[in-house]
């Protein structure tokens, strides 16, 4: 073993990243290493993050709560916006941890996670899966650890949302989609389907749809059409069985779909096409809207470490673009993203279907030597390698100083801070090797910084940042007070994390409501949340002889309207008031 060990320590990086492509097993179990190592950190010590994550997963639990796995809701509301599949994912998740003895399981927002943690491993080992049909088994691992770098999926992997299952079901789409493409347009080099992997590819398309409506067989209807185009005709298309495809997405999808219309009147479609989807394209919705150009402009930090490769290698994906292998990677981004671009709704994950594409061909031009590595460029590339971990060592603590009170250079983040200057020293590094013309030596130093940046605000700095945390500290409040199983109120203060964290049918009411909600008649302990703005109020409403008890205050963040419109940073004061 020690002769081993110090062969091994002999071997210069080259070496050792080249055995571990010696054989697909090799690199998928090294890829699925490196994804949870970047992944896992921060799953279960981060709060649910508002808006969306806990709409998902309260919808969720109120199927386990009530039984119904057919209707999505938020409390009382019809959650019609997205198809069912995120929404059983969790489910089953959250049946299995309490199956396992997991304790509150249904409050426990890791275990709505696992589903988004899954997939974005899944989008990980399949970008490689889908990039042997482009590249060597180097080049595939390269732009896989391009997906598993990236803040984006960073993310969304630790997000109780659809978009990590997505960006796995898409991938994998396109992945059969250019083996069959480039089939027809080479044979005998590349293999085409077979059945099993054509019966294989429409389960796929039929789950994604389930999981989030007609957006990855948008992507692969835009490229198609795109490369039809392109090669005048789309005969290649026949071999994909399209009749027999229609049929399997429709037995995957028509089941729910036919069950919800009945039970909704019809109310989904209107909601999720109408309200959701089309609403998005006419005009910005829930203040999320933003000019044509700003995923190009974001691309930079979300892509992180691997978009300064992406910017060297523009050129060469407009030099080669009659390659039919280039073709297709194109046809694959460009129009889903100038339609997202178009779209007055605009937020970062949007695109995640498509980074894979652009992984592949960045890569694409590393392999052929297409990357244009002229000074200029050169120091454009290795200032945007190192700036994302500068603003991190410099934003982190300036973030810390704004939002947290009291004995300011206490609450600095200090256990954070040695990994964020390794990511810094790392980014440098990174950034040298560009200068020196080194982009794979780059890469890799961009993906260990990646994980030390993963490491230094996931697990170590957000759950320090407790201004944030205003939702698991009033639940933790309330569980304080001692009560088993109270009943809620909230004024002021309406967040889905705090309905998760407490109860479903927490009560979102006015001062006056509030008031007569803790004097209402009945047994058990009440308690009701009051923001300082509504407090006079709220106690001009009471009526009875003794007041609730005033049991503690909890201060901080709505990071949702952290802002006033003088741009000042707006706290929230929240009294915790209870009736026994």
């Amino acid at each position: 073993m020690r002769a081993i060990a110090s062969r091994f320590r002999r071997l210069d990086w080259r070496e050792r990243f080249h055995r571990l492509t010696l054989t697909h097993m090799r690199a998928l179990i090294a890829l699925t290493i490196v994804s949870f190592c970047l992944f896992l950190p921060g799953q279960m010590s981060l709060q649910p993050m508002d808006r969306d994550e806990p709409r998902f997963a309260q919808a969720s639990k109120q199927m386990l709560e009530t039984g119904d796995f057919v209707d999505i809701r938020f409390q009382e509301e019809a959650r019609h916006k997205k198809p069912v599949g995120i929404y059983w994912m969790q489910s089953a998740s959250v049946a299995i941890g309490q199956a396992l003895g997991v304790p509150d399981a249904q409050r426990q927002i890791w275990l709505y996670r696992i589903p988004s943690l899954l997939g974005a491993v899944a989008m990980v080992l399949l970008t490689y899966w889908a990039a042997l049909a482009f590249l060597s088994r180097e080049g595939a691992m390269l732009a896989a650890l391009m997906i598993a770098g990236s803040v984006l999926l960073g993310v969304e992997a630790r997000l109780a949302k659809t978009d990590a299952v997505l960006g796995a079901l898409s991938v994998a789409t396109m992945g059969f989609l250019a083996r069959a493409y480039l089939a027809a347009r080479a044979p005998g080099i590349a293999t085409g389907l077979e059945r099993r992997h054509l019966l294989l590819f429409w389960f796929v398309v039929g789950v994604a749809v389930l999981v989030k409506g007609p957006i990855t067989p948008l992507v692969a209807a835009l490229a198609i059409g795109t490369l039809a185009i392109r090669d005048r005709g789309a005969g290649w298309l026949k071999g994909m069985r399209p009749g027999l495809g229609l049929l399997i997405v429709a037995l995957i999808v028509l089941p729910w779909l036919v069950m919800i219309l009945m039970k909704s009147g019809g109310s989904f479609l209107e909601d999720s096409l109408g309200k959701d989807m089309l609403a998005k394209v006419g005009s910005a919705q829930e203040k999320h809207g933003a000019p044509p150009g700003t995923y190009f402009g974001v691309f930079w930090v979300t892509f992180w470490p691997a978009a300064p490769l992406v910017l060297l290698s523009l050129a060469f994906a407009w030099r080669e673009r009659r390659d039919d292998g280039v073709a297709f990677l194109l046809a694959w981004i460009i129009p889903f993203w100038l339609i997202l671009e178009a779209v007055p709704t605009k937020l970062p994950h949007y695109v995640l279907p498509v980074l894979p594409a652009v992984a592949i061909l960045a890569m694409l031009a590393v392999e052929r030597t297409g990357l244009v590595l002229n000074r200029a460029l050169r120091w454009l590339a290795a200032f945007l390698l190192f700036l994302v971990p500068l603003v991190f060592l410099i934003g982190a603590p300036a973030l810390f100083l704004i939002m947290e009170e009291g004995l300011l250079i206490l609450r600095l983040p200090f256990i954070a801070l040695p990994f964020l200057v390794v990511a810094f020293l790392l980014g440098a590094a990174g950034a040298f090797s560009l200068v020196q013309r080194r982009p794979v030596r780059a890469l890799l130093f961009g993906a260990v910084a990646s994980f030390s940046l993963v490491l230094a605000a996931y697990p170590l700095g957000m759950p320090m940042l407790k201004a944030i945390n205003l939702s698991p500290r009033l639940a933790e409040a309330a569980r304080a007070t001692g009560c088993v199983d109270p009943a809620f109120a909230t004024v002021g203060y309406r967040e889905p994390s705090l309905v998760f964290l407490t109860r479903t049918d927490i009560l979102m009411a006015e001062p006056a409501q509030a008031a007569a909600f803790l004097e209402r008649p009945g047994s058990g302990c009440r308690i009701a949340f009051v923001e300082r703005r509504f407090e006079e109020a709220f106690r001009a409403g009471l009526k009875g002889d003794s007041a609730p008890a005033l049991v503690t205050r909890v201060r901080g963040v709505n990071l949702n309207a952290a802002f006033d419109k003088q741009r000042r940073l707006r706290v929230l004061d929240l009294a915790v008031y209870v009736r026994r």
